[in-house]
């Protein structure tokens, strides 16, 4: 679907926020990445968040706002106005690994393109709904401010996929690095505000959110489970489209602040990670289940011939009839049918292995531009993600 750019990788799952993830955790799973004695659960991203908490409690983030507007570039200087720790921290954050393979991001960029199609479809309407099926993750986005206002939240981050899957995203001209920064620093922010939130707190299982294993969960719910999926489809890669896929997430979540000792090395790593510290800990809850009422009927804003029993439907086949039934999506057989034969034959048409479109494929096409179209139409920015740090929780929170 290359006419809806290379933003059709972006899911609601970063719409959501790469913020915290999981339920009750269980021990750390040790793959072979973890210093022994280590647990991401109890590791969050001491410096800034300390550098936040007295820009929060001064009063400076409006200030810092709008000296942060112009900062979009990863070859931009620092923007003047910022205080001066502050500066000196993005200073030496706001730069690649030495160990990012420039060649393999460039590689991951273009497997982003040429298999955008699939990647919209199980990021926004796999990842993204799984967000709300992840008890901490759930609680914490619709506690903080931007859980009041999913529509704005969705739009105000949609273009976070176009900076990520960018041919571009981590050279010099690209975003990437810039936004994973200001990203890096609404989530310092959210560390500090959301223990404030007495509703936060009587249903929250943890005394501060977005840990590293939170944000590692977070990446087993879209960069693990998306290659699994399209394994399964049989969805044609190389060994080195999945390598490069892989390394492009590695860099990102560094570039959220979690360490490298945690971050999985293989997929074979990444797969074991997310069976232990992620499949289990799914479940509903009340907050999550009105987040996810929030976001299916957002395209029902937009009537291209997508239905509401259509759209119930593939994310119960791209997440199982369990998560279905939590989130109590209605069951419509005949769009059930169209789904579960028409995908399948819509990818094979898409790989060049069927000669004609198959019936249902422009039902598939329409409803990936409607999902694009609603989002991308509600961007402040085509360029830019238009990022901003919080001054408080969810109002009344």
């Amino acid at each position: 679907m290359s006419n809806l750019s290379r933003r059709n990788v972006l899911s609601l799952g970063v719409a959501l926020g790469l913020a915290s993830a999981a339920g009750v955790v269980p021990a750390w799973a040790s793959t072979g990445t973890t210093a022994a004695g280590a647990d991401p659960w109890w590791v969050w991203d001491d410096e800034v968040d300390g550098l936040m908490a007295g820009i929060l409690d001064a009063g400076q983030v409006p200030a810092l706002n709008t000296a942060l507007r112009p900062w979009v570039d990863n070859d931009d200087p620092l923007p003047t106005g910022l205080p001066a720790d502050l500066a000196g921290y993005l200073r030496r954050v706001n730069r690649l690994p030495s160990w990012a393979d420039p060649a393999k991001l460039r590689r991951a960029a273009d497997f982003n393109r040429r298999k955008d199609t699939y990647l919209f479809m199980l990021y926004g309407l796999g990842s993204g709904i799984m967000s709300t099926v992840i008890p901490r993750e759930a609680k914490s986005v619709y506690w903080s401010a931007g859980g009041a206002n999913m529509q704005d939240r969705a739009a105000k981050t949609f273009t976070f996929g176009y900076d990520l899957s960018d041919l571009n995203a981590f050279e010099p001209s690209g975003q990437f690095v810039v936004t994973a920064n200001k990203t890096r620093l609404v989530h310092a922010a959210v560390r500090h505000l959301l223990p404030q939130s007495a509703h936060w707190r009587a249903v929250a299982d943890e005394r501060i959110p977005i840990s590293n294993g939170d944000i590692l969960v977070t990446f087993h719910s879209l960069g693990t489970y998306v290659h699994r999926k399209l394994l399964e489809w049989r969805v044609p890669m190389s060994a080195a489209d999945e390598e490069a896929f892989l390394h492009q997430w590695q860099v990102a979540i560094h570039l959220l602040g979690v360490r490298d000792e945690f971050i999985p090395k293989t997929w074979a790593e990444a797969d074991a990670q997310s069976t232990r510290v992620l499949t289990p800990l799914l479940a509903p809850t009340t907050e999550g289940k009105e987040l996810a009422a929030e976001l299916l009927g957002l395209t029902a804003q937009i009537d291209l011939g997508v239905t509401r029993g259509f759209l119930n439907e593939f994310v119960r086949y791209v997440l199982s009839d369990a998560v279905g039934d939590w989130l109590g999506l209605p069951r419509d057989y005949a769009a059930a049918t169209l789904v579960r034969t028409g995908w399948p034959a819509y990818i094979a048409f898409r790989e060049g292995l069927l000669p004609i479109a198959p019936a249902g494929f422009y039902l598939f096409d329409q409803f990936l531009r409607a999902i694009a179209m609603l989002f991308l139409n509600k961007v402040s920015s085509p360029t830019s993600t238009p990022i901003t740090i919080p001054t408080g929780n969810r109002p009344g929170a």
